[in-house]
């Protein structure tokens, strides 16, 4: 329970960081951007990490993201993992990566659970092994140590402690641990878009020497990807029956920048483009979108509005609304309430789209 800064209004949906409340934001974006960038500047200064996203004059510019940050010298990029060294960008090479993975028993709780052939069978026998959830495979989970967001209320949040450690891990190590029982490949994070490369070259070896007759590919994402790189991921997803599942955090801009410190712009555009394929697989779907109900900040008015966008798009796109756990700095919210939940589920269904769903019903107060 916190004041806003703007206009002094006192709520337990208002969180101490980004400082502000829905209402400011919505009204006075200019001046609610300006307060909450000094949370997530807080934020990330205490890992060492650039407070946004550098756009020196003189600098190297580095493409891989959205953020498309240009790092003067001596100085590191967004995420954290490339810097400007005499003029050149260093960046870790495609076979090295700061990650690490588990073996996850399927069924597991992935985001498209309800859709996906791990959870359902879709796509049985060409993409799943069993006419139903998969018992007895796994996911090889792939998390990544960096990301192009800075979500204040990140799930995940201890992978800024492994960002700048020197650890890294190798292609090769990662294929080794794929076993003849793993039918999918998700890379999650943090985010898979800063280490793009290293997932894409670790995917292509993966689908190329796998072992056994399936093996998707997978992605949990902000989807703030170069275009480029986009396009290798549906290649992927759609040859091995995998799907890309885009993590739509905000339909408002400013909303989208007081909680993550970024523009969603590029995400909207990457998502729109993803659906174009849509038709190619919809058996099991290559695109599901999500939406973490943040108590306070996503309302019914904000999943309206990205569900109208997804049924533009495509209606029969599958969309997940999921229940919110307090973290990182925005840990004084509380939990997600079902009074929300459905009121969001009904925006959604009202915008056009056939398939939703509720997820983390767990905790759901």
């Amino acid at each position: 329970m916190s004041t806003c800064k703007i206009c002094n209004n006192f709520s337990p949906y208002i969180a101490k960081h980004p400082g502000v409340c829905l209402n400011c934001i919505r009204k006075k974006p200019s001046q609610a951007i300006t307060v909450a960038l000094q949370s997530h500047t807080a934020s990330r200064l205490t890992y060492g990490l650039p407070p946004s996203p550098p756009k020196a004059e003189d600098a190297v510019q580095c493409k891989i993201c959205a953020n498309e940050c240009r790092i003067a010298e001596g100085q590191y990029g967004y995420c954290g993992l490339r810097k400007n060294e005499r003029g050149k960008l260093i960046a870790l090479q495609r076979n090295h990566g700061k990650l690490n993975w588990y073996l996850d028993p399927l069924p597991t709780n992935c985001v498209a659970d309800w859709v996906c052939p791990a959870g359902t069978g879709s796509g049985y026998p060409d993409f799943a092994y069993t006419n139903g959830p998969e018992y007895g495979y796994y996911n090889l989970a792939v998390f990544f140590h960096a990301c192009s967001f800075n979500c204040l209320y990140c799930q995940n949040w201890h992978f800024k402690e492994e960002t700048f450690k020197p650890e890294t891990r190798t292609v090769d190590e990662l294929l080794r641990d794929i076993t003849s029982a793993v039918s999918c490949i998700c890379y999650f994070g943090g985010d898979p878009s800063p280490q793009i490369i290293f997932a894409i070259e670790a995917s292509r070896r993966a689908i190329k020497e796998k072992k056994t007759k399936i093996l998707r590919i997978c992605w949990e994402t902000n989807g703030s990807m170069n275009k480029a790189y986009l396009e290798k991921m549906i290649e992927l997803s759609l040859q091995s029956g995998g799907c890309i599942k885009f993590d739509l955090k905000a339909w408002d801009e400013s909303l989208h920048i007081a909680l993550t410190g970024v523009s969603n712009k590029r995400t909207l555009e990457n998502f729109a483009y993803v659906a174009k394929f849509f038709e190619k697989r919809s058996v099991p779907p290559l695109l599901i979108g999500s939406t973490l109900l943040v108590p306070g900040y996503i309302d019914s008015e904000e999943v309206s509005n990205i569900a109208k966008f997804i049924a533009s798009l495509n209606p029969e796109i599958p969309y997940r609304l999921l229940g919110f756990y307090p973290h990182f700095y925005m840990s004084d919210l509380p939990l997600t309430s079902k009074k929300l939940a459905h009121e969001c589920y009904e925006a959604a269904l009202s915008a056009g789209l056939k398939n939703v769903s509720i997820g983390n019903v767990h905790l759901l107060k």
